[in-house]
């Protein structure tokens, strides 16, 4: 049975998916976000993250994880240099757990997951609902993209887990 972590990467939300199983079949899946403050300071909001993620990685032991990769809008050039940040503090959380980690863009993992790289938020949580068999709308959607990541990472855990 193997474990992959996935993580969406925020410095308000970090979206976490854990999901277990073998090759494509999936057992088990679980969800949630690591929420900072946003009246804190940046440092505080990393340190925040970095220790929670260290925290759930050492209780579920994952055999590998999965991160969103960095992207930055042109528009928005400081939301790229936060989330290089938050993305940052995950990696060191990950190596600091011994585990192999792999950065996937986005829009490659909604190729994956929807048929379309241009999938929105909308589609790709209703994709990976698909897929989990979840009742009801998994959100926030920061969960339901970290769920996503840990789906990849899953399907193609004998590839990815080697670097």
């Amino acid at each position: 049975m193997v474990k992959v972590i996935g993580i969406d990467p925020g410095l308000a939300a970090t979206g976490i998916g854990l999901v277990q199983g073998e090759d494509t079949h999936l057992c088990g899946y679980s969800y949630g976000c690591i929420k900072t403050p946003s009246q804190d300071k940046t440092p505080a909001r990393l340190d925040c993250i970095y220790t929670r993620l260290s925290q759930l990685l050492a209780d579920e032991k994952p055999d590998l994880m999965v991160v969103e990769d960095v992207f930055s809008l042109h528009k928005y050039p400081k939301s790229g240099i936060d989330l290089g940040k938050v993305t940052g503090v995950i990696l060191l959380a990950g190596s600091r757990a011994g585990l192999p980690v792999v950065e996937l863009a986005v829009r490659g993992a909604k190729k994956i997951l929807t048929g379309s790289g241009n999938a929105d938020k909308e589609q790709l949580e209703q994709a990976v609902r698909r897929i989990v068999c979840a009742p009801e709308p998994i959100r926030p959607y920061h969960a339901s993209d970290a769920i996503g990541l840990a789906i990849i990472g899953l399907y193609r855990y004998d590839r990815l887990h080697r670097g």
